[in-house]
């Protein structure tokens, strides 16, 4: 009766990893239970995952190398891998909320989120954000609910917000990873979706554009400005080791709240876990609380499936 922080199936938005073509669900290696999955079993997930309760699921592409370049040409490309993906989940899975990626690093054969500068030590901010604008007409063409700029170019939030109102997609909405930290915990995911590779290493440095792991008040801004240009939700990420930074976003912005329990932090509980060092259900319950009760609305994370499973018993 006085419990003060309650978990809901409604809290969670599952992330999923499709690849192309006609191969077996693929597990990754560095994240036990989540696998890169073709359009067909992807369409089987999302059935799935509506049936238990899971509300909503983003998808992340993981292209073949050969369709990358430096100018990640083929996320404007409108008959593109997460574009078919979008398209059979809507049809199979109406009810379902679909959110999509608005970032190039699945695309670029350098694993940067945006289009480089000539002498190659930067991204430019400014090409990038036409071409996210683009990618996320082409997205809600496609009959996204949400699209979601993960890149942290400055001012692609109104950009984005521009586009889709000019191009007829008012309902549109947008989820800004707006405080998006320059984080260690990323590794797994960039496997999962080819960036690593693309890059040669799971260490590419993006420091240039996310935020520096040491900064407060930074984030407070970030968030600020992402909300005035127009975004729908704002996000923090990664979810928690910045349990303080959602509860400072909490306290100024009213707008709801998404973190995202990123990949390492999935996969240092399994790891611990497996070396029967922590109880893994405990532990997934508690990381999954500490999010919500510092002040978040919406959980992205490869535990939603089971989680809302163990919710409803």
């Amino acid at each position: 009766m006085v419990e003060e922080t309650v978990l809901r199936p409604a809290d969670f938005i599952a992330p999923l990893f499709v690849v192309d073509g006609k191969h077996r669900p693929e597990e990754i290696k560095s994240m036990p239970g989540v696998f890169r999955l073709c359009i067909a079993d992807l369409v089987k997930e999302c059935r799935a995952l509506a049936k238990l309760g899971v509300p909503a699921v983003a998808l992340f592409p993981k292209l073949e190398a050969k369709l990358k370049d430096d100018e990640g040409t083929q996320a404007l490309n409108e008959d593109t891998l997460v574009l078919r993906a979008v398209r059979a989940v809507k049809q199979a899975v109406p009810g379902l909320t679909v959110i999509t990626d608005v970032a190039l690093d699945p695309y670029t054969s350098h694993g940067h989120d945006g289009v480089l500068n000539a002498a190659r030590d930067d991204v430019e901010n400014d090409r990038t954000v036409g071409i996210l604008a683009q990618m996320a007409v082409l997205q809600a063409r496609a009959g996204v609910d949400l699209v979601a700029p993960s890149d942290m170019m400055d001012g692609r939030v109104g950009a984005i917000r521009k586009a889709l109102d000019a191009a007829g997609f008012s309902g549109t909405g947008i989820m800004a990873y707006s405080v998006k930290y320059n984080s260690a915990y990323y590794g797994p995911f960039r496997e999962a979706v080819g960036s690593a590779q693309a890059a040669g290493t799971r260490l590419l440095s993006k420091a240039t554009y996310q935020m520096n792991p040491a900064n407060r008040r930074e984030a407070i801004l970030e968030a600020t400005l992402d909300a005035a240009e127009g975004a729908d939700l704002v996000m923090v990420k990664p979810a928690g080791p910045y349990l303080d930074i959602i509860r400072e976003v909490r306290n100024r912005i009213t707008k709801p709240i998404a973190a995202y329990q990123v990949s390492g932090e999935y996969a240092q509980l399994h790891a611990a876990a497996r070396l029967g060092w922590l109880d893994l259900a405990r532990c997934r319950n508690e990381s999954l609380l500490a999010i919500k009760r510092a002040g978040a609305d919406i959980i992205l994370t490869y535990f939603a499936k089971e989680m809302v499973a163990a919710l409803k018993g």
